[in-house]
């Protein structure tokens, strides 16, 4: 896999996963009373936040599965599950309960600080989030593909807080039925990324099936 195959499968997966476009409603919904300096600096630390946890799975994740005993395919299937659940959610224009539930988002309204939790954790880097990132870290066999992984992990952090800030500037901007039409689209790509990654675990070079039979 070439650097630019790499940084357009870890952007482009890591953007739909995140999905920031679809956690501006609730975002809006959670800070009813606050003023849009309130507003931006609440998104900034929130992405600030993400972006550092998403981070630490980035570079410490595959340590953390090895002391576990946990396998590469084993994580390739795990993960793959999880995405397949949110892009399911998503063909049905629907906020998937993987990346936080509807508790968790009513909880928010009642918090004075939300930029932390729920917002950071887990709307913007939830599960399936850091599933992802551990996906793609594996995917990751050079050094300048680590690098390429965290310079998309700071992207992607921009971008939400981007796509925050402006809901926060002007909530009209969004138009539901395009964020419906959108959501459909990504949840497409999603569930057959997320297909991809469990045909990789069967039959890639460490795979299950491989190793079962030794093949």
């Amino acid at each position: 896999m070439t650097i630019a195959e790499y940084a357009l499968l870890a952007f482009s997966s890591l953007f739909v996963i995140v999905d920031p476009i679809a956690v501006v409603p609730a975002f809006l919904a959670m800070t009813p009373r606050d003023s849009v300096a309130q507003r931006l600096r609440t998104a900034r630390v929130a992405c600030l936040v993400s972006v550092a946890l998403l981070t630490g799975f980035a570079l410490f994740g595959q340590t953390v599965l090895k002391l576990l005993g946990i396998t590469l395919p084993a994580v390739q299937i795990a993960g793959g599950l999880i995405l397949l659940l949110v892009a399911l959610d998503m063909l049905r224009a629907q906020r998937s309960t993987v990346q936080e539930t509807a508790a968790e988002t009513a909880a928010g309204t009642n918090k004075d600080d939300i930029a932390i939790t729920p917002l950071a954790i887990p709307m913007l880097a939830g599960p399936a989030a850091i599933s992802t990132v551990i996906l793609l870290e594996t995917q990751a066999t050079t050094f300048m593909l680590h690098a390429v992984l965290l310079g998309c992990l700071v992207l992607i952090g921009l971008a939400s807080y981007i796509i925050l800030a402006i809901g926060a500037r002007s909530a009209k901007w969004l138009n539901p039925i395009a964020e419906k039409i959108i959501a459909r689209l990504m949840g497409l790509l999603l569930a057959a990324l997320a297909v991809q990654f469990m045909v990789n675990a069967l039959t890639g070079d460490q795979g299950l099936l491989r190793g079962l039979t030794g093949h």
